[in-house]
């Protein structure tokens, strides 16, 4: 036998025997290689922690299969890529892609199903270099674990947003979406939240769509303030079982015993979301024949509270350009009412611009008599979540607020230096307890000066976790404004609130993730289409043609001889 023979034996040998070692080893040993930029298919610690939850089998149907237009099949092909991503680390992950219109005689009823368990499709109009149509699609998933099912939004909602531009925004939240549900299928709840009463708070119909938000993933109750009279220490101990309060729109005054067990709630570690109308003004008192009301400043006596964690909740309303939008009665025509779009400037319409986790990537959040917070200076930690708009300034109460606002006349001169009002605020830190140095309203053995680090969340309008009513007085989605049908980003800022005050898994951190994601100039797709054809399918052909023409010809010539 040759050398050069055996030698290349010796390096087959030798390549087979490296290969089975590889095999062997990595049956052992797991890693996935990410070369993206933006490191986009590498799960972040938080969602491998949640899926060493997952024990069983765990199944995810996502109805977003077929004909998809453009922007859609790449938010498939995202989901995709992450759900194999999912798989790799838990093979007790399986899933599907489903055309909930392949079959014509079972579309209608399987849509009616989907219908009834919340996911409704959406329309969306398809521009071909002009020509448009519309198209449905369902840009949801179902995870079902242990027969516990979970509804999975793969769609971002923006107010005002282009399709493509959603879709981007639902890419970069697509590990979140997709670890937050099976999160919420595979961990038993263990935290608790308390819904405050007993203060004149909203009532439950009206944040019906925030409670049943809440108990997907938390265990809830109404607690009430009313025993503190009688027992405020069993209160307080009663209270202390609950990890979070929420106290929404309160409209009578708390006593101080009351306010010494809500404070030392939280100097003991409870975290609290505050949500304060410090102004008296709702829309239902303006729609009147005068058309208009009074607002007037709310007494709460929470004032000497919120000052010593480092904030003031000011008795007035922010007035804001960038208001949201309103329907109004414009005057009659034979017998139909003409309606005419307004903007509403007492209703700010917030685009968040802080990084933080919990507004990040946030569409527009909708606001109602919301009054302007100040933060003082006491070694809290302060982020302001959410703020007015340059545009926007401060109005005095007692004063009468009406409908005419929506005419006048208004410049930027008006609003210099006077914008950008802070309406929501996170602390974060050791808090001072409210009733340090003072003489207590009720005698407390266990009572704390200071507490152990802890955080919060005010917002300065207590209207912003409501619910509208439909004609039939159920509760609509929370954010989804009737009078002018739009839908804005209100329940993802309170969830976002919660599940960032309560998570102690990171989770929330997952929204951080920057991807890199440019967007397509579709102008200079249609103005450079047919280069575009040409370069991308033509010239391959030609490049191929010429290929085999020179090819045959130089052959021909070579054996012709």
């Amino acid at each position: 036998m040759k050398a050069s023979a055996q030698i290349n034996i010796k390096t087959l040998w030798a390549t087979i025997l490296v290969l089975v070692v590889l095999n062997v080893l990595g049956t052992f040993f797991f890693y996935r290689f990410d070369l993206t930029k933006d490191k986009r298919y590498t799960l972040s610690e938080t969602s491998l922690q949640i899926l060493r939850q997952v024990k069983n089998p765990l199944s995810v149907k996502i109805y977003m299969e077929g004909d998809l237009p453009a922007d859609f099949r790449r938010l498939q092909q995202e989901t995709k890529q992450l759900l194999e991503e999912f798989q790799a680390y838990n093979s007790n992950i399986v899933f599907e892609f489903v055309n909930p219109m392949e079959n014509k005689d079972e579309s209608m009823d399987l849509m009616k199903s989907l219908y009834q368990k919340g996911l409704t499709p959406i329309n969306i109009t398809v521009d071909d270099k002009g020509k448009q149509s519309q198209e449905m699609v369902f840009p949801w998933a179902i995870a079902v674990y242990n027969n516990k099912e979970v509804n999975i939004p793969l769609l971002k909602n923006r107010m005002g947003a282009s399709t493509t531009q959603k879709v981007i925004g639902s890419i970069q939240h697509l590990e979140y979406s997709i670890a937050d549900a099976v999160n919420k299928i595979t961990k038993d709840k263990q935290k608790k939240v308390a819904i405050i009463k007993g203060n004149g708070e909203i009532k439950e119909k009206y944040i019906a769509k925030m409670l049943l938000q809440i108990r997907e993933n938390y265990f809830i109750g109404p607690f009430t303030l009313d025993s503190v009279a009688n027992d405020p220490n069993g209160t307080l101990n009663a209270l202390k079982k609950y990890d979070l309060a929420i106290i929404s729109k309160p409209t009578e005054t708390f006593t101080d015993e009351e306010k010494e067990v809500l404070d030392q709630f939280i100097m003991n570690g409870g975290k609290t979301l505050w949500m304060i109308d410090q102004v008296a003004a709702d829309m239902d008192s303006l729609y009147n024949q005068a058309g208009a009301t009074l607002a007037y400043p709310r007494d709460l006596n929470l004032n000497d509270m919120f000052f010593k964690y480092g904030v003031r909740i000011n008795p007035d309303l922010v007035k804001d350009e960038q208001g949201s939008p309103l329907k109004l009665a414009t005057g009659e025509q034979g017998s139909a009412t003409q309606y005419q779009d307004f903007v509403w400037k007492f209703a700010p319409l917030v685009s968040p611009e802080s990084k933080h986790p919990i507004v990040k990537n946030l569409g527009g959040v909708k606001f109602d008599f919301a009054s302007p917070i100040d933060t003082l200076k006491n070694g809290i930690k302060k982020t302001v979540l959410l703020q007015s708009s340059p545009y926007s300034k401060k109005v005095g109460t007692p004063a009468e607020v009406n409908l005419e606002i929506v005419s006048e006349q208004t410049s930027p001169k008006d609003y210099l230096n006077k914008g950008n009002l802070p309406l929501a605020v996170l602390l974060q830190g050791s808090f001072h307890s409210a009733f340090e140095n003072r003489v207590l309203p009720f005698k407390d053995n266990s009572f704390v000066s200071q507490g152990k680090p802890n955080k919060m969340i005010v917002v300065a309008d207590g209207d912003i976790a409501r619910n509208q009513l439909d004609k039939n007085m159920m509760p609509v989605e929370l954010g989804y404004d009737q009078r002018s049908g739009n839908l804005y980003d209100n329940k993802d800022f309170i969830m976002n609130c919660i599940n960032y005050l309560l998570d102690d898994t990171g989770l929330i951190n997952i929204r951080s993730k920057d991807l890199d994601l440019p967007l397509l100039d579709k102008e200079k797709v249609y103005e450079n289409y047919t280069k575009s054809q040409f370069i991308t399918v033509g010239l391959p052909i030609l490049i191929l043609l010429i290929f085999g023409l020179v090819f045959t010809y130089i052959r021909k010539r070579k054996y012709s001889k």
